[in-house]
């Protein structure tokens, strides 16, 4: 692989869903992605990746998946993936569960992503005006589903003209097969995928 070169200045790393639900014991999708958690070290590697990054100067962005209790804003026939979010009353606003686990707090100068509400970060958010008018054009992909939200949101950044460098030990799926799919078959596809340690390196 060629050498990684990043401009702190042009690059975002984007935090997808580093919430209680899949990061914490007591979250509803927890035991679902600990397995995969704990072979990546995703959270301890997310977290040394984000205090080098902030400081280096690139932009760290949250993207937090919440509803309003009863899911208003959902079908009222939820499947698939949606449906055991709904099924098990996760990430509902206000609640502990939906709250950025505490090690990835947003820190001053950081950006929350407001209005994340599906799969794929951009569909329902303002991340790409936020990209655009910050002058961005490199975005780190790290968080959870790896073959769900951060695969969805790696596809969009990839159409719309983006630079996507996925982690790959910043990620996790609720089975080991589904991670080592999406990261052998899909994120070559549409991302640069690489450790966090390489992106380190290229700071």
């Amino acid at each position: 692989m060629s050498e990684l070169t990043i401009d702190p200045a042009r690059t975002a790393l984007v935090l997808i869903e580093y919430q209680n639900e899949f990061t914490s014991p007591g979250g509803v999708l927890h035991d679902a992605v600990a397995p995969v958690m704990e072979s990546t070290r995703m959270l301890d590697n997310t977290v040394e990746l984000v205090e080098k990054a902030r400081a280096a100067g690139v932009t760290i962005m949250h993207a937090p998946i919440t509803f309003a209790p009863g899911y208003g804003e959902l079908t009222r026939h939820p499947y698939g993936i949606l449906k055991g979010v709904v099924d098990g009353n996760a990430f509902v606003k206000g609640t502990w569960g939906a709250e950025i686990v505490d090690d990835l707090a947003p820190s001053e100068g950081d950006i929350v992503i407001e209005g994340k509400r599906g799969l794929d970060t951009f569909a329902s958010t303002n991340l790409d005006f936020i990209l655009r008018s910050k002058g961005i054009d490199t975005i780190v992909l790290g968080g959870f589903l790896t073959n769900c939200c951060v695969e969805s949101t790696m596809r969009t950044g990839y159409e719309n003209g983006f630079r996507v460098i996925t982690l790959t030990d910043c990620t996790a799926a609720t089975s080991q097969e589904e991670h080592d799919n999406a990261l052998r078959f899909d994120y070559p596809m549409f991302s640069t995928p690489v450790t966090s340690q390489d992106v380190l390196a290229a700071l």
